[in-house]
């Protein structure tokens, strides 16, 4: 994808691996054709915001069936796992019918809010919570810890390493996401998945010196955001086998 950016347009379908003389023309006019750094900071808060909302709900909603017990708690939880397994099809007009009825059609928050809880966040979450000795919760309601306070100062800073692979899961799937902004905003200058279909078909062929340069930088921030999390995530692994 980068060597097929780097070349220049009349060199596009050469075979070489290495692109020789490099040349940026195919990002220059990727930036010419679409608002590639609008797009892409918009898909970023989409993104961002959609992920924590899913972690958050996600964490509250294993936490509740982790650390209490209740009348109902499997059959609850079963619908949360049953709600997985529904295709996105078939809620995609009840959502869109109500992005019309709040007027949030063609906006950002219209494509985070239906999104703002996933079953899999739940799922995975209550997997590690399950996990966790259950005499610690104890030891922190005897010390006279809060629930609200046990979640935050001693679950969550032992699921750190979970919460940051969700994290990386759940930013990608966002950020990949095509078909819910399609509907949703309707607009292909307005992030950065709708904005590549821009250089396809056109009417002298698929522009893939453009389409490459655009998903190059598009794959930037997945790249970054990988590198930290996965520090992240061995760092936790390593202070929690010390403890």
């Amino acid at each position: 994808m980068y060597a097929t950016s780097l070349r220049r347009p009349g060199d596009i379908y050469d075979t070489s691996l290495l692109p020789w003389p490099l040349s940026i023309g195919n990002y220059r006019h990727a930036a010419d054709v679409i608002p590639i750094g609008r797009m892409l900071l918009n898909t970023f808060v989409v993104a961002s915001l959609t992920a924590l909302g899913q972690l958050l709900t996600g964490l509250l909603a294993a936490y509740a069936f982790t650390a209490w017990r209740f009348r109902g708690q499997r059959l609850l939880y079963l619908l949360f796992v049953g709600t997985w397994l529904v295709p996105f099809q078939v809620t995609m007009v009840s959502n869109y019918t109500l992005l019309f009825e709040f007027g949030l059609l063609n906006t950002l928050a219209g494509v985070v809010i239906p999104t703002l809880c996933t079953a899999l966040g739940v799922l995975l979450l209550r997997q590690h919570m399950e996990s966790f000795p259950k005499e610690v919760l104890e030891a922190a309601r005897v010390d006279g810890r809060s629930s609200w306070s046990t979640l935050w100062t001693v679950v969550v800073p032992n699921l750190r390493p979970a919460l940051a692979a969700l994290g990386i899961v759940l930013f990608i799937n966002a950020w990949n996401e095509y078909f819910w902004p399609s509907m949703a905003l309707q607009q292909a200058n307005s992030m950065i998945q709708l904005g590549l279909r821009g250089f396809l078909g056109g009417t002298e062929g698929n522009d893939w010196g453009g389409i490459m340069a655009a998903s190059g930088l598009a794959c930037l921030p997945i790249f970054g955001l990988y590198l930290v999390l996965q520090r992240h995530i061995v760092n936790a692994f390593v202070h929690s086998g010390l403890k």
